[in-house]
């Protein structure tokens, strides 16, 4: 199979500049065991999808050979700098690029200078790929694709991957529940805003964690509506389109708060 390995991970920077904080770094040791996980899958190249980053107009495909450079986050940038060191995997984003028009997407490549990378995709490359061992394929979050559209990229990816021979690992970048904080808290006691988002949160990584991919795809539209799942939790549907829909279970590393909102760390057990 073309893809080794898959991961539900969210794209807070908050476990990457403050991981001495007791919730956050939580999050933080999950994110490095799944980047270890992900290691011992031996992919070639990790295929991401961030919400974070937005296209409007074209489904966008990042094509710096190098993505290097300093950002810093639009929400929590008192925290600090980001920084990112990537390198992307021309052949395969080209291949995808190409493809997408069989499915009725119109794509192109984005190759300048200091590009603005979201935040998503660098905490996510950061924590997975520290020692930047690995290419990449990162590609936008359309905010007028549906589910069934950003499947289709998984699809996409994964289709092109096996055409070219390469080992790729599917990586949906994006939160839970979508309720924040609109004040200052003690972040050492930060914890699930809402308690019926929470109670969802739960309910749909445990539907995760038993591999019954059927009643999860028929829960997900009312989940992102009554827990605010961050953009329809479209990345979660690129990962199904990137495993086929097919998994035996998963394992939550971690599930856990990030300023009120709900995020997790989740490995996908392939068939």
């Amino acid at each position: 199979m073309a893809v080794v390995s898959a991961f539900l991970i969210p794209g807070s920077p908050l476990p990457y500049v403050q991981s001495d904080n007791p919730p956050w770094g939580e999050m933080a040791r999950a994110l490095k065991k799944a980047g270890r996980a992900l290691a011992a899958s031996k992919p070639e190249t990790i295929a991401i999808y961030s919400t974070q980053w937005i296209a409007v107009l074209d489904q966008l495909w990042q094509m710096r050979p190098n993505p290097v450079g300093l950002h810093v986050d639009e929400n929590w940038h008192e925290y600090g700098e980001l920084p990112f060191d990537m390198r992307t995997d021309i052949e395969l984003t080209e291949a995808a690029i190409a493809a997408t028009d069989d499915y009725g997407i119109r794509s192109k490549g984005v190759d300048y200078d200091q590009f603005p990378v979201d935040t998503g995709t660098i905490v996510g490359s950061n924590f997975l790929d520290p020692e930047r061992n690995f290419q990449s394929v990162v590609t936008a979050n359309n905010l007028y694709h549906d589910w069934a559209i950003t499947e289709n990229l998984g699809r996409v990816v994964r289709e092109q991957a096996d055409t070219l021979g390469r080992r790729i690992a599917i990586v949906g970048i994006g939160g839970l529940s979508g309720s924040f904080f609109r004040h200052v808290i003690n972040i050492g006691e930060d914890h699930i805003a809402n308690t019926a988002e929470d109670e969802w949160n739960k309910r749909i990584l445990g539907l995760m964690e038993v591999g019954d991919v059927e009643a999860l795809v028929q829960a997900c539209p009312t989940y992102a509506a009554q827990a605010r799942a961050e953009m329809g939790f479209k990345h979660f549907a690129y990962i199904l389109g990137g495993i086929s829909g097919k998994y035996t279970g998963a394992t939550v590393h971690h599930y856990g708060p990030l300023y009120g909102s709900g995020g997790a760390v989740v490995e996908f057990q392939l068939r």
